[in-house]
């Protein structure tokens, strides 16, 4: 066990084994009901011990409960950094994520085919989305597929389902941080952007933990020709020979990428005549469904081509992929339009969880139309790039979260002309009513109209919320609520 990896790829193997399962959140028990299944020895530690079988992280490591550990599981909330992850690294006891864990629990398909293929994606933003295109690319070719991974289903829950054709996987950089033995058949990074740097340390850190979900992949590395970071973490991979890399673009794409011509989705980067001809995969009104108030926005477009490289390179038809598309439908609190109310749009992109995100939200929207609801728990982000890059689309912003400085510091230094009102985080029951109030009363200065009000928060929302789910319902309440009034 000296080179750092338990051989679980034997199932015998794990009969027996000493795992410990570090935090019980909704990955961590589907890696312990996995292992029990199969005849671990398993004990379980969470920082909120509840259950009798469960230990209190305190006190765990001095009271010697690393000793005869074989391997140590950990959830994906957990950082590197926390003192029972570290002790286990400094003791050299491997740590895996629960993507590791289910990469060596897959079970073969029948007729000797070999466990399911793993499509993967990760990506600062538009991981779920793209992640649901694909999926519907491949049940559209007839694959018995499903997403799983960072949405959905656990991914130890779902590996040993012999009947899966394939598996579309959304990875998080903190689930691949402990990956050390994924294969993708192809995976793919969407954006690169800083977040989350209080977990990784570092945004040098976070980009090479996204990198990793290029290593050993088999037929297809697929990046983003607008984000160079994507590239050259593809080019930094060890991947499978012969695997290739796939640039997507909004644009014309050359040879070995796919992109747009006209309002037509095409392919150069798999078809067979790529060369000298690009291969139609649909148009984007098979995206028309998906548009936000000011037509089928750009990172939509992006999501879209890029699950169709994946789709293509586990072997669907173009048929495949337009159908897909045209019958995806986007998860909520994603540039939805809650309601419109004398005029002015209320839109819940509560999903925009980071600077990256709300960019790509305000783009979709005409200059000087957009009042700004926005603030949040800002993981150690900063905001003076989205604010430079986007204050043009703002008439106005309002501040919620505990602590709206970070916003409000981008704002007065780089679109000081633009008016900001703050709601005071002190009752957080109301805080969504009363940043509607603000935003309804800043939506009326709007001239010429119409005005759209958007919830595109470019933070997380434990500080005030449960989640971002949360606070889009929260917002989406107080809209409706408003809605009745002006009846």
């Amino acid at each position: 066990m000296g080179d750092g990896l338990v051989p679980f790829g034997d199932l015998q193997e794990v009969d027996g084994a000493r795992v410990l399962v570090a935090g019980l959140g909704v990955s961590g028990q589907a890696a312990r009901e996995a292992l029990l299944a199969r005849g671990a020895v398993v004990t379980t530690a969470d920082e909120h011990a509840e259950q009798a079988d469960v230990r209190d992280v305190e006190g765990f490591v001095a009271d010697g409960g690393l000793d005869g550990v074989d391997v140590v599981v950990a959830s994906p909330g957990w950082p590197p950094s926390n003192p029972l992850l570290a002790a286990a690294v400094d003791r050299g006891i491997p740590v895996w994520s629960e993507v590791e864990l289910a990469w060596r629990l897959r079970v073969d398909r029948p007729d000797g085919r070999g466990p399911a293929p793993w499509l993967a994606v990760t990506g600062t933003n538009g991981k779920t989305t793209t992640v649901g295109m694909l999926a519907s690319m491949l049940r559209a070719g007839g694959e018995h597929a499903v997403a799983a991974g960072n949405v959905g289903t656990p991914l130890a829950q779902v590996v040993t389902d012999p009947s899966l054709d394939v598996i579309a996987v959304e990875l998080s950089s903190f689930q691949l941080h402990f990956t050390h033995s994924m294969s993708a058949q192809a995976a793919a990074v969407l954006n690169v952007a800083p977040d989350h740097l209080d977990w990784h340390g570092s945004f040098e850190a976070y980009a090479a933990d996204k990198g990793r979900v290029y290593e050993r992949a088999q037929v297809a590395c697929v990046y983003n020709l607008s984000d160079p970071l994507t590239e050259q973490l593809v080019r930094d991979a060890d991947v499978e020979e012969g695997a290739r890399a796939i640039g997507v673009t909004l644009g014309t794409p050359g040879v070995g990428q796919l992109g747009v011509v006209e309002d037509v989705l095409v392919d150069r980067g798999f078809t067979p005549q790529r060369h000298t001809h690009a291969a139609e995969l649909g148009t984007l009104a098979d995206l028309a469904h998906l548009a936000g108030p000011d037509g089928v926005p750009p990172h939509v477009v992006q999501d879209a081509l890029t699950a169709a490289a994946l789709a293509l390179a586990h072997g669907c038809a173009p048929a495949a992929v337009r159908d897909g598309l045209r019958g995806f439908a986007a998860g909520e609190h994603r540039s939805a339009i809650v309601a419109e109310v004398d005029g002015v749009r209320w839109v819940d992109d509560s999903k925009a969880t980071n600077a990256h995100a709300a960019a790509a939200s305000l783009a979709a929207f005409e200059p000087g139309s957009v009042v700004w609801i926005a603030g949040g728990l800002a993981k150690g982000a900063t905001f003076d790039e989205l604010v430079l890059a986007r204050k043009d689309r703002l008439a106005g912003v309002v501040l919620i979260g505990v602590d709206p400085e970070p916003l409000a510091g981008a704002l007065a230094r780089h679109a000081p002309e633009v008016p900001v009102a703050r709601v005071d985080p002190g009752d957080t029951g109301t805080v969504m009513n009363r940043a509607v109030d603000e935003a309804r009363r800043l939506a009326a200065m709007v001239r010429p109209g119409p005005a759209s009000v958007v919830l595109a928060p470019a933070s997380a929302s434990m500080d005030q919320f449960r989640s971002y789910a949360e606070r889009g319902e929260s917002f989406a309440a107080a809209v409706r609520a408003l809605s009745r009034d002006a009846d």
